[in-house]
């Protein structure tokens, strides 16, 4: 069954998914981003391919998007994670997910006065257009060649519609896993337990995951290495950092006064609820 890896665009998803694709996926606990080819995300086009449909058309895409889960399910038993953006929704009449397919979800959420600026750079659109897309309900993820339109919703209530899993959720700030990895993680492992599969945690190796997963570390590395996730810029067709300001992104300095009150106002309930307010 699976495990979501659920967040709102640009919210710390990849750090999360490259902690545990190196965990799980390398001999060493030492990352390489070829770990995070386990952790796949979803929906994607592939999952589609087999099911004779038009992927270019969404009401195609959610009318199958229960029967892509359960053949993912049916080639392995194992247990699977897999990223996910989408809101845990009704979507065209069709739900996201269901409980024959679903174990449980990871929903990581962070400040999103720091997320509107990481997403304005991401999408290459500038922030008062990231701020619309971030309080309006009805949005949809840009389509790519690979990922078909998302909807996401508002950054509001993508959060608040995972809380339907109850316990089967486990919430992470993204800033208590940036201050402090080894404690978030080993909740998480026991979050993992409360699920049914049983886990040995391996500190030694946990211990050099965090370490090769420092934030600074994986953006050196994408200079070297070509990250798939990655985009080009649309005027100079020159790569966009994927791994960007991260921790260092300070809504105080990148975040002008405007859209900071929109977002406070619009979101004012959950930022109070996660405490940023």
């Amino acid at each position: 069954m699976i495990i979501w890896l659920a967040s709102y665009p640009k919210s710390g998803n990849t750090l999360l998914r490259s902690i545990l694709a190196t965990y799980f996926f390398s001999e060493d606990g030492i990352f390489n981003f070829s770990h995070l080819y386990k952790i796949g995300q979803f929906p994607s086009l592939k999952h589609f391919d087999n099911l004779g449909i038009d992927t270019s058309n969404v009401d195609d895409i959610y009318s199958n998007i229960i029967k892509a889960q359960e053949i993912i399910n049916n080639q392995s038993k194992t247990l699977k994670f897999f990223k996910t953006h989408s809101a845990l929704a009704k979507i065209n009449n069709n739900f996201f997910t269901d409980t024959q397919n679903t174990l449980g979800a990871i929903y990581i959420v962070r400040d999103p006065r720091n997320v509107v600026t990481s997403f304005a750079n991401h999408y290459q659109v500038d922030v008062d257009e990231a701020t619309k897309c971030m309080v309006n309900e009805k949005f949809w993820n840009y389509k790519n060649d690979k990922v078909p339109k998302t909807f996401l919703s508002s950054w509001s209530q993508n959060y608040n519609s995972w809380k339907q899993l109850n316990n089967k959720r486990f919430l992470i700030k993204y800033e208590d896993l940036i201050a402090n990895k080894k404690k978030v993680l080993i909740k998480l492992f026991k979050f993992f337990e409360s699920l049914g599969p049983k886990f040995d945690l391996n500190m030694t190796k946990l211990n050099k995951t965090i370490k090769s997963t420092d934030f600074e570390k994986m953006k050196d590395l994408e200079k070297k290495e070509n990250f798939h996730e990655s985009i080009v810029n649309k005027k100079t067709g020159e790569k966009i950092p994927f791994f960007n300001m991260g921790p260092k992104n300070n809504w105080r300095t990148t975040l002008d006064q405007k859209n900071k009150e929109i977002i406070e106002s619009h979101f004012k309930k959950e930022m109070e609820e996660l405490e940023y307010l």
